[in-house]
């Protein structure tokens, strides 16, 4: 075989093995708005089975595959798996956690664990892979998805649990899109990590050809770089418990860290230089990860309703957009501009949009105690149903020195039988004009 067939083979190789790594993430991606609603309307229990029971038999057809076609179909059913399985447990977070520090801490340990499977699974599946052969890692896997799934069943018990029903109707996920301060954090999850989805199928041809890299630093390159991404989350949560105004700044901090990264990895010529700019880029995906996944919640609390299904599908389809971009996008990149323009460029996208981040000034300086909806809603907003005209009035209340405990709003319906908003606010305000003064 002459040295030109042998390019070609790999070069289609590489193709195949980029096509695949992407399948998951582009299903993902597309059954995201889907999953989301679903969560809204269900709850967060029942989507996060289905999704745990999808990864369970995904992962088995995985362990058995013989040939490219099954493996590309396992590869997508993970997807369509994670849709379920990644929006409800992270939105669970979000809904039984209310207050912001303890919720921002319950996000970084899931961040820190998401961090463990993304950056210290593949050494270990590798390792696995050399000493026990190709279906025991997968088998692996599998028995974990099948533990999760028990102990969802046992735990939550998510068939018996009808606390759902009482619940508001979510926000559509159309309406989040349009959110200008949603928008920003989407658009930040998305740019912050695509450094490390273009760098995962490009960097190891790179050290191979630049630094004639060994398999085992091609395969452990990521490794320490799980540690700066703990030390990240945890500087993240405690500095967001003493300064919670603040979690703009993180980010946009996070977003310069990665973008100086980025710009320095093609200055490496040893694997252990290669291991700082590396641990960077981590350390600022922590950073921006745990300050805005709990400012979507917070978001949709102030701005929208809070059931969150549709917002953490937002995320996921941000994440989900970088990572099906990565395989593809990356590779051709290299091809034609070459693996210092790739790095520079990603690194100069992600300081250029820090300065956005400045759009959520106003919003994290907010105190939860505060009628954040009211400052937050246009002057020709309506409040959205009951819960909200309830609580906006209770607050005005609380603004003028009553109390809303004795002073509530009429339920006043409309000639169908439903509420009626504007009819119950006038007649509030009438009360108020007539009713007895406090001090």
């Amino acid at each position: 075989m002459s040295s030109a067939q042998a390019k070609n083979n790999r070069d289609n190789l590489d193709v195949q093995i980029g096509v695949l790594f992407a399948s998951k993430a582009i299903l993902q991606l597309l059954v995201n708005p889907l999953s989301g609603t679903f969560i809204d309307r269900v709850g967060y229990d029942i989507p996060l089975l289905i999704g745990l029971t999808v990864m369970f038999f995904s992962t088995c057809i995985f362990a058995f595959a013989e040939n490219y076609a099954t493996l590309f179909f396992a590869r997508s059913l993970q997807g369509l798996g994670s849709a379920f399985a990644d929006t409800s447990g992270i939105a669970m977070i979000a809904d039984k956690y209310t207050e912001e520090s303890e919720r921002s801490k319950a996000l970084g340990i899931a961040l820190a664990f998401i961090s463990f499977g993304s950056l210290v699974a593949p050494p270990f599946g590798g390792i696995l892979y050399e000493f026990a052969g190709k279906r025991v890692p997968f088998i692996v896997l599998a028995v974990v998805c099948l533990i999760d799934g028990i102990l969802l069943l046992t735990v939550i018990k998510p068939f018996s649990n009808r606390t759902r029903d009482n619940m508001p109707v979510g926000t559509p996920i159309y309406k989040l899109m349009v959110d200008p301060y949603i928008a920003v954090v989407a658009g930040a999850l998305t740019v912050c990590n695509i450094p490390l989805a273009f760098l995962e199928p490009t960097i190891a041809n790179w050290m191979e050809s630049t630094m004639h890299s060994t398999k085992w630093e091609m395969g452990l390159c990521w490794l320490p770089a799980f540690f700066p991404h703990v030390l990240g989350v945890y500087m993240t949560v405690k500095l967001a418990a003493k300064y919670p105004n603040l979690q703009w700044f993180y980010g946009a901090l996070g977003m310069v860290i990665i973008g100086a990264s980025s710009c320095t990895i093609p200055a490496c010529k040893t694997f252990g230089q290669l291991i700082a700019p590396l641990c960077g880029i981590c350390f600022g995906i922590a950073l921006v990860d745990t300050a805005l996944l709990p400012t979507l919640a917070f978001l949709v609390d102030v701005r929208h309703v809070s059931v969150y299904g549709s917002v953490y599908a937002l995320a996921d389809i941000s994440y989900s957009l970088a990572y099906a971009m990565g395989p593809i996008v990356a590779g051709n990149i290299v091809h034609n501009y070459g693996f210092v323009q790739l790095n520079l460029g990603m690194g100069l996208v992600n300081v250029l949009y820090a300065p956005a981040l400045l759009l959520l000034r106003n919003v994290c300086q907010m105190k939860p105690s505060y009628s954040e909806r009211d400052n937050l809603l246009v002057d020709d907003d309506e409040p959205e149903g009951l819960s909200d005209t309830i609580k906006m009035e209770e607050r005005r209340g609380k603004k003028k020195g009553y109390s809303s405990a004795g002073y509530c709003l009429p339920v006043v319906v409309d000639e169908n039988g439903g509420f009626d908003p504007f009819r119950a606010q006038t007649r509030t305000s009438l009360d108020e004009s007539s009713g007895p003064e406090y001090s």
